[in-house]
């Protein structure tokens, strides 16, 4: 049945921020979700969903609106002869799913252990990490259409993935209900594809490894970066990477070189080229740990804004202001945040 709870959102945010919003409804399966947000809609009440909460950065005034708590759990599977498909509900937490996948030899997601959140988030940014994304395993997903009130099925290429992107992304029109992958049953990774992955495993690019431990080196290496969540250690109480790598232009990319007066390091993308965001922070003279008023970059990866236990949305939101102004003025390259941002702009 629908419950009710109470405080603030910084009890459910990585980030440990967040106000009250003016209401909470939380829910435990898709029927009570689709109630909750048609009965929003009907009322013109602005609505929050949150689920993992690891990709909310939320103001410090809370939220004008009613805040669903997704609490939706379960997978089910279709075993086929060379794979398997498994259907997901929308709260159900991620990194539940890659532990699964690889204790039941499933591969696919084995490089995307470790992530926090929850499944419902991750076709909505095309979530990726260590050379895999899930729009490589993504089948479709039931959505809701809160514009037409419909549940449609959504398959790969009506989801629009790009680069951290999709359809879902910059809209709150769409609410993900279950989510469907396509994963390989072999008990060995998928080829290896990024390079310090490669490294730490003291294997070759294109090289394959047992699930086991490819999941227990992309953990290793993100708790090495405060990827993790740890409750001791204030490095996690972040929304992640704030920034996305940014993909400029060759002509770009020409400009960035002569400014820094060598060859940045960077990747194919598309038309584009990718230059990793927490390699131009550095660049543009930020360290480690530097920060003020509570929050702080995490002493382990510059690419996480951290709130150091006493810190604020709006510190937070100044930070990253301060980084993105200097980079765009010192290095001529624009950063784009990737977590979504409640009740506040950048």
């Amino acid at each position: 049945m629908l419950g009710k709870t109470t405080g603030r959102l910084s009890g459910y945010t990585t980030l440990r921020l967040g106000g009250e919003p003016d209401s909470f409804v939380e829910v435990d399966n898709g029927d009570e979700l689709l109630a909750a947000v048609r009965s929003a809609d009907e009322t013109g009440t602005p609505l929050l969903l949150v689920a993992g909460g690891s990709n909310l950065v939320v103001a410090d005034e809370g939220f004008a609106g009613t805040a669903v708590l997704i609490r939706t759990d379960g997978v089910a599977v279709t075993d086929e002869e060379d794979h398997v498909t498994v259907t997901v509900q929308a709260g159900h937490t991620w990194d539940e799913l890659v532990r699964q996948a690889v204790a039941e030899g499933w591969s696919g997601i084995e490089f995307l252990s470790g992530i926090p959140g929850s499944v419902g988030a991750t076709p909505v940014q095309n979530v990726g990490a260590y050379g895999q994304e899930i729009s490589e395993v993504f089948v479709q997903a039931d959505v809701l259409d809160r514009r037409t009130g419909t549940v449609g099925v959504y398959g790969n290429d009506d989801c629009r993935f790009g680069y951290r992107d999709s359809l879902f992304k910059h809209t709150d029109r769409y609410v993900v209900l279950t989510v469907t992958l396509r994963l390989a049953k072999s008990a060995r990774s998928q080829p290896i594809r990024y390079a310090e992955t490669a490294k730490t495993l003291g294997a070759a690019v294109g090289d394959t490894v047992t699930l086991d431990l490819a999941r227990e080196t992309v953990l290793g290496l993100r708790r090495g970066k405060g990827m993790v969540l740890d409750p001791d250690d204030p490095d996690t109480y972040s929304a992640g990477s704030f920034f996305v790598n940014p993909v400029i232009t060759a002509d770009e990319f020409e400009v960035l070189r002569k400014r820094v007066d060598h060859t940045p390091p960077h990747w194919p993308a598309g038309d584009g080229v990718k230059v990793p965001a927490g390699w131009l922070i550095g660049r543009a003279g930020f360290d480690p740990g530097y920060g003020q008023d509570g929050v702080a970059i995490s002493h382990k990866h510059r690419l996480a804004l951290t709130n150091r236990g006493d810190g604020t949305t709006a510190a937070l939101l100044n930070l990253a202001r301060e980084i993105r102004d200097t980079v765009a003025r010192d290095l001529g390259v624009t950063m784009h945040p990737e977590p979504t941002l409640v009740g506040v702009r950048l």
